[in-house]
């Protein structure tokens, strides 16, 4: 198409073009001819260019298909959320690592029973939670709740039940230092629970069996709160048939010496001990009925016969010294008696260790029982810890 402009005013940057019916059209300087003028005539041709278009659709194509496979055709995945292990109190969860594509993560939440539990904390990084406290032989239901910003996703929803006390296959064991012999015992009696033995400590580790406190999965255990227990616990439930609390076998938990006297064996020896005498034992047995008239009818015979005050004097005198003569015989035996069940008391207490008191200087307990310089009674070291089931 040509187009014929006449050259009206000529600026630096822009000329001013006049059409036939006298319409202004501003054009650029540097596009016309350099020896133009106002006045001039000029022809232009217009035409469009449909190879330049197509190439210029093609590429915007291009673009739109590079930014949508980088950020569009990948999305958040939904979280998968599954059961690891389930104990009477406490049920442990897990789920395939987070993909966030390109959004951005706002949180992972964990719902219980309809109800938010609490955010997981580095939900990137953690792909497993433990969630104790729970009540014996409940259902629970359980589903994660991811939100980004390209969305929120939850997962499916996983129901679990807590083990009853008679259930022992949730009880996850991880073994520390012990002879050969008691381990090869451990993993029999572990094996006839139907409880399972892991190696190394694990958020899943229920108890952790061993008969020495050293190594670096029993630091690990102390660090978790994981109960470090004897292998006699693991007897003691298969024989109870149900699981029982640690409480007795901890690790660092007292056990009597063997040389100890049992309690009852002590309750026995002073129950065969004679009996204290009272102060009414001390005094002398009342005269019977007969006694006592037969002793007035002699006072009525001697007043009669005309006896003087002085047998009475004397046989009340005589009466008084035997008084105190018994008094002072049942206080010796009883004395005697007392030091005896001491001395009882004392052989058959256990010896208990001294510490130092806070001079240096060793000490002597209240029984009077010499304690060696240093030493640590038996519960010193001592841990007791209120663990539920």
């Amino acid at each position: 198409m040509l187009v014929s402009l006449t050259v009206g005013k000529v600026d630096a940057g822009v000329t001013v073009l006049l059409t036939p019916d006298k319409r202004l059209i501003e054009f650029p300087s540097i596009l016309l001819p350099p020896d133009i003028s106002s006045g001039s005539i000029v022809d232009i041709t217009v035409a469009r260019n449909a190879t330049s278009e197509a190439a210029a659709e093609r590429a915007f194509r291009g673009l739109q298909e590079q930014i949508y496979s980088c950020f569009g055709a990948a999305e958040p995945t939904t979280p998968v959320l599954r059961c690891r292990n389930a104990t009477q109190t406490s049920v442990v969860l897990e789920w395939d690592p987070i993909e966030l594509a390109t959004a951005d993560l706002i949180s992972l939440a964990l719902f219980r029973n309809g109800q938010k539990a609490g955010n997981i904390p580095r939900p990137t990084a953690m792909h497993s939670t433990k969630i104790s406290g729970l009540a014996v032989d409940t259902e629970y239901a359980f589903h994660l709740v991811l939100r980004t910003t390209a969305g929120t996703f939850a997962s499916e929803r996983v129901v679990v039940r807590t083990h009853k006390m008679t259930d022992l296959s949730g009880i996850t064991i991880t073994t520390g230092i012990m002879p050969p012999a008691t381990r090869e015992n451990l993993a029999k009696a572990v094996e006839r629970i139907g409880a399972r033995i892991v190696d190394g400590v694990r958020i899943d580790t229920t108890h952790f069996v061993t008969t020495e406190g050293r190594g670096i999965q029993w630091e690990k255990a102390q660090e978790l709160n994981i109960p470090v227990v004897r292998p006699e616990w693991v007897d003691a439930c298969e024989k109870n048939g149900r699981i029982l609390g640690v409480t007795k076998f901890y690790l660092d938990a007292l056990r009597p010496p063997p040389n100890e006297a049992p309690t009852s064996a002590i309750s026995t020896a002073q129950k065969d001990l004679p009996p204290a005498p009272t102060e009414s034992s001390s005094k002398p047995p009342e005269p019977s009925a007969e006694e006592a008239a037969a002793r007035n009818k002699d006072g009525a015979a001697g007043g009669e016969d005309g006896s003087d005050d002085d047998d009475e004097d004397e046989s009340e005198d005589s009466d008084e010294q035997k008084q105190s003569e018994n008094k002072a015989r049942s206080e010796a035996e009883q004395k005697v008696r007392a030091e005896e069940r001491e001395e009882q008391r004392l052989a058959m207490r256990p010896k208990q260790a001294t510490v130092e008191d806070g001079d240096g200087h060793d000490g002597d307990d209240d029984n009077g029982l010499a304690v060696e310089k240093g030493g640590k009674s038996p519960g010193d070291s001592a841990s007791f810890q209120n663990v539920e089931f």
